[in-house]
């Protein structure tokens, strides 16, 4: 470890870069891990010996364990002021602790998490954290001790397998937890997450406690009998313990009962989960589509997803900020945030059921607001978030692939065409000149896409508003990127593309918006994202329509089979509350002559 002053400007290794002028900088062996302390905060925490050690330029070397104890004293201050934010805002709650088991601080994962659940005993995430911890440093009674406080707090036990697994392996390898997991253990671990569904076909996301063969068998049938199609594939630990299967030649618009084994045994028992192929592509229909972003873990709002599949949408469109992590160089922190929501029931409920497709934004890509600029492979990091999300969702499609990553792709739903795109991945800088959010690659295809289609409604879905205003004094939002906006806007008018419908995310409320337009026809805009989080954005002049009262999702009806046909736009709030309602008719989406 070493100490050392730093002026404003230097960086850090973990990265930050010091803001204010005599700081200390605490570094880890590893470099890794980086705590910036205020001279004044530090010589509060040392003894009155210490700090004159540092007055007078001591070498680090001379009070390395009392920094160690000061470092201690903060990371346990910072559980108590952690427990006293939960309430408030949960989703950092942890933070410091999780990133202390990140990067191999044991003793100060412990003193955080201890501190932490003294004011929260009954909390899950503080117990799992405190466990993790414990057991790295040695004390497997008191991580035993934590494991069982966090599963009669309703945590499953399949959390302590899933991972991060570096984390965990002291625990899970020890035989109080084998017997523990002999009792109460699953070989599923997450999943069956339904997507990538057609007229014709689906596919199913799952998650095992060890590489194993997978099978699902689908029937019209709620006893499974005849079966109309199966598929096996094998999870494999180079995916995270995941796979995709796929089944095919099964009935457009009908139900379906579906089970899944694991090494030749159910995984659980009936009811069975039910889902329902999608209209013939081209026809016309009646369905729902839910949607949402600003998913922020907090246990009490996770019934949402129960919330949500009362409608028994077809699909539902996560569009960014479905979990938060801001952690794009830790991949352990990225898949905690992962197995953290994929493991509830409620969850695992919605997604069994409903056809599941996700962008993400800047939280669940790097960190906020976000500019990683035009390059595939810089920063770094890049590829790597890419694969991992690719590990925790159900797409058709990934960007462009290898040579082009990227979260953006489009389906089909009867004669509705839905479009959604990467709003962070080639993103650059709004102050330079010709800023881009989408990349060339991404435009290309989308431009070509909406040209080609010939679906009634074609719904075009941003993590971020397409409205100017909407989030005021910043160009996070398409505010940024004016010019490309209208680039996008102009091909619409150009080509007389009819149908329009704009979906985003990204604020923590959910809104209607008009766009006016000069030529072609208003656009409309409906953002939605507050699905969880505790954190609200307050309402903003233009809108027509705003609400942040409470959590909230937006649920679409579109009905082709009308005369003229419609899509309506409901606000339900976590509560199951209908808060507004907006239709729009195609023939108000017609290019002017």
């Amino acid at each position: 470890m070493s100490i050392a002053f730093a002026a404003a400007g230097t960086r850090l290794c973990c990265g930050p870069q010091i803001a204010m002028v005599d700081l200390y900088c605490y570094c880890c062996v590893s470099g890794a891990s980086t705590m910036a302390l205020s001279r004044r905060r530090l010589m509060g925490m040392l003894a009155g010996g210490g700090a004159a050690l540092l007055e007078r330029g001591a070498e680090p070397g001379q009070i390395a364990e009392l920094i160690n104890a000061a470092i201690s004293t903060a990371l346990t201050a910072r559980g108590a002021e952690a427990a006293q934010e939960t309430e408030r805002d949960y989703r950092g709650a942890h933070t410091v602790g999780l990133r202390r088991l990140a990067t191999g601080d044991y003793r100060g994962a412990v003193a955080f998490f201890e501190e932490f659940v003294k004011a929260n005993p009954n909390d899950a995430e503080g117990l799992f954290g405190l466990a993790a911890a414990a057991a790295h440093t040695g004390n497997l009674a008191r991580a035993m001790e934590a494991v069982q406080r966090a599963l009669a707090a309703g945590l499953p036990p399949a959390r302590f397998v899933a991972g991060p697994r570096a984390w965990l392996a002291p625990l899970v390898e020890s035989q109080a937890f084998q017997e523990l997991w002999r009792q109460r253990g699953a070989e599923l671990v997450h999943g069956p997450m339904l997507g990538c569904v057609t007229d014709s076909a689906a596919r199913f996301w799952v998650r095992t406690a060890a590489e194993a063969q997978v099978e699902v068998v689908v029937s019209t049938s709620p006893q499974l009998e005849p079966l109309a199609a199966t598929a096996a594939a094998r999870t494999a630990r180079s995916d995270d313990f995941t796979t995709v299967l796929a089944v095919s030649g099964l009935r457009p618009d009908t139900a379906y009962h579906y089970a899944v084994r694991v090494g030749g045994k159910p995984a659980f028992t009936g009811p069975y989960p039910v889902f329902r192929t999608f209209p013939p592509p081209g026809g016309k229909a009646r369905f729902q589509v839910g949607f949402g972003g600003g998913a922020a873990y907090y246990p009490p709002n996770e019934r949402m997803w129960d919330t949500v599949l009362s409608h028994k949408p077809l699909a539902f469109l996560f569009l960014g900020d479905n979990i938060y992590i801001d952690a794009p160089q830790s991949p352990d922190l990225q898949r905690y945030g992962y197995y953290r929501r994929q493991s509830r029931p409620e969850f695992r409920r919605l997604t069994a059921a409903t056809a599941i497709y996700a962008v993400w934004d800047d939280h669940d890509f790097a960190t906020n607001d976000c500019i990683p600029g035009p390059a595939v492979d810089q920063p770094p990091w890049k590829p790597h978030v890419w694969r991992l999300f690719r590990e925790n969702w159900n797409n058709p499609a990934y960007g462009g692939g290898e040579k082009q990553p990227g979260c953006w792709f489009d389906f089909a739903i009867g004669d509705v065409d839905f479009f959604l795109t990467d709003s962070r991945y080639y993103r650059t800088d709004p102050r330079q000149p010709k800023p881009s959010m989408l990349g060339p690659a991404q435009k290309q295809w989308l431009l070509e896409r909406l040209k080609a289609s010939k679906a009634t409604f074609k719904v075009l879905a941003n993590g971020v508003p397409w409205a100017l205003g909407a989030k005021p004094r910043s160009r996070d939002t398409w505010e940024g990127y004016k010019e490309e906006r209208e680039e996008i806007f102009a091909f619409i008018e150009t080509h007389r593309i009819g149908g329009v419908v704009l979906l985003s995310a990204d604020r923590h409320r959910s809104d209607l918006w008009r766009l006016e337009r000069d030529v072609g026809y208003p656009l409309h805009e409906f953002e939605s994202s507050r699905l969880t989080n505790q954190h609200v954005h307050g309402k903003v002049p233009g809108a027509l329509f705003s609400y942040n009262e409470k959590q909230s999702f937006g649920l679409l009806t579109f009905d082709t089979t009308k005369p003229d046909p419609e899509v309506t736009y409901e606000i339900y709030s976590i509560d199951d509350e209908r808060v507004h309602a907006f239709t729009l008719k195609r023939s108000q989406l017609t290019p002017r002559q």
